[in-house]
Parts: structure tokens; sequence; C-alpha cells
């Protein structure tokens, strides 16, 4: 068979793809089931991230799922030890005075208090981690060429946004190359002043650099609109997330009225694709060979939302499964393990990626 032709997948798909598996994180607290989601999601980075700074970043996200982890534990030692169940130490209890009442300083540890808070830990560690897979694996460039017209300033800042940590990860990793090189000896505190200094100062100035540059081009105008045509433009994309709020809420409670839920999602679903085309209008720019999406990307998000939708569906058919119980052993099913197996997909599906140009070839090699 013929090699598979390097080239870079459509950063949209691997979003959708990764927020896919957040979104069925955030459906569970089953320990094995988002252990075997974080593992999906690392095989996935391992094998189709490339060499760009960008692509680095993925171990930072590792280590601050692991302290998310580990503060959320810690938490519920220190203001929630109290509780029924096994307990593991017992810890005196130091009293508050009486306007924090509810508020517990340390008592006895149980088991059920430390597994619930290791259940929440992790599932908010594995929705972070899943997004630092699309932040390793997607080109922050061509995500904003694909942003739309109307949400291009929004869309800048976003990416600007998401993309500090990979650059702060990046700027670390060429300060801790250039001390290694100088033959640091000094202690423990004195390298790691030297350190985190450099590295702020370096994130620093990409960041003035860049605000300049995004200055220079002429972000942020106001454009050629009037100010009529900005108002209802205002007005239309604020009534549709008021809608859209609203009608959220009404369907995820079921004690609202009906009439707020369904209906209301329509309309402001209507309301914001109207106030998004009056927005694209008076936004003038154009797209030097925009990405086309293909097979591989339509496999990769698809993937993505059908974890989703199989944890969700988890979650009505085998509640257990997906909410285990803190003083029971959590199990899996055939349904979870084949939701877990298909975050696996892109690891088949996506082309491997293109690799940067570094170098020119010297002549003769």
């Amino acid at each position: 068979m013929a090699p598979r032709l390097a080239r870079d997948l459509h950063p949209v798909a691997w979003w959708t793809w990764a927020v896919g598996l957040a979104g069925a994180a955030t459906l569970t607290t089953n320990p094995l089931l988002l252990g075997l989601l974080v593992t999906s999601v690392a095989l996935v980075v391992m094998a189709r991230r490339s060499d760009h700074p960008w692509a680095r970043s993925f171990r930072l996200y590792l280590l601050l799922g692991l302290m998310i982890v580990i503060i959320r534990v810690a938490f519920r030692i220190v203001f929630g030890g109290v509780g029924s169940g096994r307990v593991l130490v017992d810890l005196p209890t130091i009293p508050l005075p009486e306007w924090v009442a509810g508020v517990r300083l340390l008592g006895p540890i149980t088991q059920e208090a430390l597994l619930s808070g290791l259940y929440d830990g992790l599932r908010l560690a594995a929705i972070v981690i899943c997004i630092g897979a699309a932040n390793s694996l997607a080109n922050p460039k061509r995500l904003l060429k694909s942003v739309p017209p109307a949400l291009y300033e929004i869309g800048t800042a976003l990416v600007v946004a998401v993309t500090v940590f990979p650059q702060l990860a990046d700027s670390a990793r060429r300060v801790r190359a250039a001390q290694a090189l100088r033959g640091d000896a000094s202690g423990r505190v004195g390298r790691l002043r030297r350190f985190l200094v450099p590295v702020l100062e370096d994130a620093l100035e990409r960041s003035l650099a860049l605000a300049a540059g995004m200055d220079a081009r002429g972000y942020g105008r106001a454009g050629s609109a009037t100010r009529g045509q900005r108002w209802t433009t205002g007005v239309l994309l604020l009534s549709a997330l008021c809608g859209l709020c609203v009608g959220t809420y009404a369907l995820l409670d079921e004690t609202a009225p009906r009439w707020l839920a369904r209906p209301l999602l329509v309309v402001g679903t209507l309301v914001a694709v109207i106030g998004l085309v009056s927005a694209g209008r008076r936004v003038e720019r154009s797209r030097y060979r925009p990405d086309r999406w293909q097979l591989a990307e339509l496999v990769v998000a698809g993937s993505g939302l059908a974890v989703g939708a199989l944890v969700w569906q988890l979650g009505r058919a085998e509640p257990l499964v997906v909410y285990p119980s803190v003083s029971a052993m959590p199990y899996l099913s055939v349904l979870a393990l084949g939701a877990a197996l298909l975050g696996l997909v892109p690891a088949l599906a996506a082309p491997p990626p293109r690799l940067p140009i570094s170098a020119p070839l010297e002549v003769g090699a």
C-alpha cells in the first residue's frame, strides 16, 4: 500500500473531537471510564502531534491535571473531612467562628470523602487534558483562519488566549536549554528564580509583539458600519444569548415550563444566525487557500461527537456505571468500553502531520 500523504488536519475537526471527549468526561465520575478517556487522548496526541512549538505543551496539561486531582483531594481533607462512613484517619476538628457556620477544618477523614474528592478531581482533570489535546494538535493560525467573519475579532482573542500555555511551554524549553548550555551550578532557589524570570519575560515580550502586530494590521477596528447597524447586531446577539441560556436551563431543569425549553432554543439559534450574518456583512477579509473538509476530518469530528453521545446514552441506560457509588467498586460495561475505544479512531483515521520546514537542504545532501 502507498504511504498516506502527510498533511495538517482541519483544526475545527480536532477541537470537535476534543470537545466531544470533554463533554463525555463531564457526564461521568467513573474513574475507570475517565482513565480510559485520558488514555485515548494521550495515545492520539502521541500518534498525531507535529513538531510545532504548540504540540509540546501536552505534558504540561498532564501535570496540570495531576495537580487538580491532588488539590481537590487536599481540599476535601481540609474542608470536608467530617462525614459518615469508614473513618481512615481521625483528625481533630479545629473550631471556627459562628460567622463561618457550615465550614469545618479537618475532622475525621472517611474513605467516602476521599473517593468523592478523587472522582471529582479526575473529572475536572480529564476535561483539562482533553482541551490540552486540542491545543497540542490543532494549528492555532489555521484555526483563526477558519473563524467566521462575524466572529473574527472574538476568535482572534480566543486563539491568543488558548495559545498562551503552549507559548509558555516553548519558552520554558528554550530557557532550560540555554541554562543547560551555560552549566548553571546554583542552588534550587537560584535556579528556579533564574528560570521563571526569563520565561515570564519572554512570554510578555511575545504578547507585546503580537499586540503591536495586530494593531498594525487593523484588528479591533470599527469598520464602515453605522451606529444603527452596530446597535442592531448587538441587540440580535444579546437576545440570542439570552434565549439560548434560558432555553438550556429549562431543558436541563425538569421543573421549568416546557414552553421555555425547545422553543427558546430554536428561537435563540435562529436569532443568533441572523445576528452573525448581519455582523459578517460589514467585515471584509479574504482567505488564501481556505481549508477543506475531507473524509478524515469528518471521521475525526464524528468520533468525538459519538463518544459524547454514547456516554450520554450510557447515563440514561446504566446510571450506576456513569455515576458509581463511593461505597462500591466501580465497573465498566460493554457500551462504556466501546465509547472509550471510539476515542482512539483519530490515531488511525487522521493523516500523519506535516513536518515543519526548519532549514533548506544542502546541495548534494
